[in-house]
């Protein structure tokens, strides 16, 4: 048996406030006064002086804010790579992504590419990357995509929506300060914190499971509960758990996968440019079949929080569309593998794949 070698990340902070001693973890990462560190930072904090007047900014270090009303994209990160290349007069010091899964995703990708040539859509897959990326630093300000300790970084490229899998892919440190993430409005705070849930439940039920990521995946699974089933939580509790289950359901699935949701979301995603978390939601509904337990309480949690999700999302798509979403959803083989074992070919066909997104 030959077993994976993981990488974890190797520093983590976790405190309310911990995001003010930033700078002072940066410091001695400064290679010199000409390598600047980049902020990829969310474009909601652009006016948010609560949080950008804590970053300390020297030198040639730059803020670049970004949207994240679309999911990440390869183009999207070369363009960012070349800008970064051209106005920095050395390689930087390090990128440092501060937001939700896309900044996330956009950070790890960057750091990646500044070593790597070629461009993003070169590397989506797994272990395809040659050298090692960058400093990079994650700070997440919404809980639930385990984006911050994942090794991978999921990019929709020119012909599919496949992660950048590497070993190279984790960030070096991460920020866990449950504060950052107040302010989230409601239906985003589900739907992120639905993706941490749903990371459980295929985990859990899948059949790649062993001890390593089931003590996280219960571990995530039971905080979920908590936060989205319990009334009697104080807003602190729940930030601070949410984050905690992010991290968990993030590295419950580090040895394991996930499974059906996610394959049909990624499909939804590169065809209609569904967000992750929602896409997530928006599938997991139908999934009674293969997720009895999980889709039942998923249903309660939907009732408790009066979410609604968009309905008729593929009625009008044509054959050709359909077929891409399918097609998409079919080449993420490792998923199948442990949603539904070493024959899943047998049973998930393209007609009932079909079936199901039509009822989305």
């Amino acid at each position: 048996m030959n077993y994976k070698n993981f990488p974890m990340v190797p520093r983590v902070i976790f405190g309310r406030g911990s995001f003010n001693q930033l700078s002072e973890i940066l410091a001695p990462k400064r290679l010199n006064s000409h390598s600047p560190f980049i902020y990829l930072i969310d474009d909601v904090f652009k006016n948010n002086a609560w949080l950008t007047s804590r970053i300390y900014l020297a030198y040639d270090d730059r803020i670049i804010f970004i949207s994240a009303k679309e999911e990440p994209k390869t183009s999207q990160v070369d363009e960012l790579v070349e800008d970064i290349i051209l106005s920095s007069k050395e390689r930087p010091s390090g990128i440092i992504g501060i937001g939700g899964g896309t900044l996330l995703d956009l950070a790890k990708a960057v750091s990646i590419m500044i070593t790597n040539e070629g461009e993003a859509k070169d590397y989506q897959g797994w272990d395809l990357v040659k050298n090692p990326a960058i400093y990079h630093v994650g700070i997440p300000t919404i809980s639930g995509t385990g984006a911050e300790v994942s090794r991978t970084t999921v990019l929709t490229g020119p012909t599919r929506k496949l992660g950048i899998n590497s070993d190279y892919t984790p960030f070096d440190q991460v920020f866990l300060d449950p504060e950052l993430t107040k302010g989230v409005p409601n239906n985003q705070w589900f739907y992120t914190g639905m993706d941490c849930f749903i990371h459980c439940v295929e985990s859990l039920n899948g059949t790649y499971l062993n001890a390593f990521s089931q003590s996280y995946g219960n571990m995530a699974y039971e905080l979920c509960k908590d936060i989205f089933l319990d009334n009697n939580l104080t807003e602190e509790d729940t930030q601070d758990k949410l984050m905690m289950a992010s991290w968990h359901g993030g590295m419950s699935i580090a040895y394991s996968q996930v499974g059906v949701a996610h394959a049909m979301s990624y499909g939804l995603a590169y065809v209609l440019g569904v967000k992750h978390g929602i896409g997530n939601c928006i599938v997991f509904d139908h999934l009674e079949e293969f997720y009895p337990e999980g889709v039942k309480l998923f249903k309660i949690m939907k009732t408790t929080h009066n979410i609604t999700l968009p309905q008729g999302l593929c009625a009008g798509l044509s054959d050709k569309e359909l077929d891409l979403m399918v097609n998409i959803a079919l080449g993420l083989e490792p998923l199948w593998e442990n949603a539904i074992g070493k024959h899943w070919k047998k049973t998930i066909t393209k007609e009932k794949l079909k079936a199901l997104y039509k009822k989305m």
